[in-house]
């Protein structure tokens, strides 16, 4: 029997127990999962069921199954209690070694806040990502926005654009196609498959005019890695690689940076993108959106890129044990 679902509670005083809950209502006839956190930061009048062990969660049960974590404070919706930030970390670290462990098939985290974090626990880490590659022994990794129209990955992320191009290195971009190739592979079912690699420069350089790394290095690049038997294109004017038709040519785009990259996934799938993690020994999946404090605690939060990410954790898990 396949091992359940772990979602993680994320920030309480955000959206994340609210998608959560409502993310179970959808799917909790089908699909086993648990929450991991405190019961009391869980929408009022929500059914739930402690249980004491992962494989104790079933599809089917009348509430959601809680492994209960608790918490220094209550929760204030839109109102981070910097007593809640070391909960938050420790119930991240208790779902990595829970699914590390076999006792979870894949982990779906709900949004944390990077600010309540360090304020309440001094967290290091710049975000949930790099948290998670400590958290498996300090393995590369990278972001993939994924939805049933697109699958994007940047190279580089959270940096100003003026720092792009001294970031983007011909090791980080090789790692970043390897990763993904990997992944597109193992976890996603794809037998041989077709990525798409965006240049940097407007018209992917245009012969040196608008710019010179195409022609200096990532050109060259893409050339080796397809001569080992990659199936790569590109490097690509990102501006024609993101309609319909080309979309259709490949099963992963690479992009440079971060605007490149979500500005297409967003515009055609806004509530359906997941965040996916490439390069961890498990299968690690999240909404993509924060922790909207603005509408916390109104039960008006969209739970839709919850229910995806979930869904897509267990499709991916499933492939992943192929």
């Amino acid at each position: 029997m396949t091992a359940p679902i772990a979602i993680t509670c994320g920030e309480p005083s955000g959206i994340g127990p609210e998608i959560a809950y409502r993310a179970w209502q959808k799917l909790g006839e089908t699909m086993a999962l648990f929450w991991i956190g405190d019961p009391r930061h869980l929408p009022k009048g929500a059914r739930f069921d402690e249980i004491t062990r992962p494989q104790d969660a079933r599809a089917g049960a009348g509430a959601l199954p809680v492994l209960p974590h608790v918490f220094a404070g209550a929760a204030t919706p839109g109102r981070p209690d910097p007593r809640n930030a070391q909960g938050v970390i420790d119930v991240i670290a208790r779902a990595v070694d829970l699914v590390q462990s076999g006792h979870a098939s894949a982990l779906c985290t709900a949004p944390i806040h990077k600010k309540a974090l360090v304020d309440g626990a001094g967290f290091a880490y710049p975000g949930h990502t790099e948290y998670l590659a400590a958290l498996a022994g300090d393995v590369p990794v990278v972001m993939m926005l994924a939805s049933d129209r697109l699958r994007v990955v940047p190279a580089t992320i959270h940096i100003a654009l003026d720092q792009v191009a001294t970031r983007l290195t011909p090791h980080l971009l090789e790692q970043t196609i390897i990763l993904t190739d990997r992944a597109l592979r193992n976890q996603f079912g794809i037998q041989a498959p077709r990525i798409a690699v965006a240049g940097l420069n407007p018209h992917a350089g245009e012969g040196g005019q608008m710019g010179t790394q195409e022609g200096l290095w990532i050109t060259g690049l893409i050339d080796r890695m397809r001569q080992d038997g990659l199936d790569l294109q590109g490097p690509l004017p990102a501006d024609t690689m993101f309609h319909a038709a080309a979309r259709r040519r490949y099963d992963a785009a690479i992009a440079m940076y971060h605007d490149q990259a979500l500005i297409p996934i967003k515009t055609l799938d806004f509530d359906r993108g997941v965040n996916v993690t490439l390069g961890l020994p498990f299968v690690r999946t999240s909404p993509d959106h924060g922790t909207a404090f603005d509408i916390a605690g109104q039960g008006i939060a969209n739970p839709t890129s919850m229910i995806c990410a979930l869904q897509m954790a267990a499709d991916m898990a499933k492939k992943a044990q192929r």
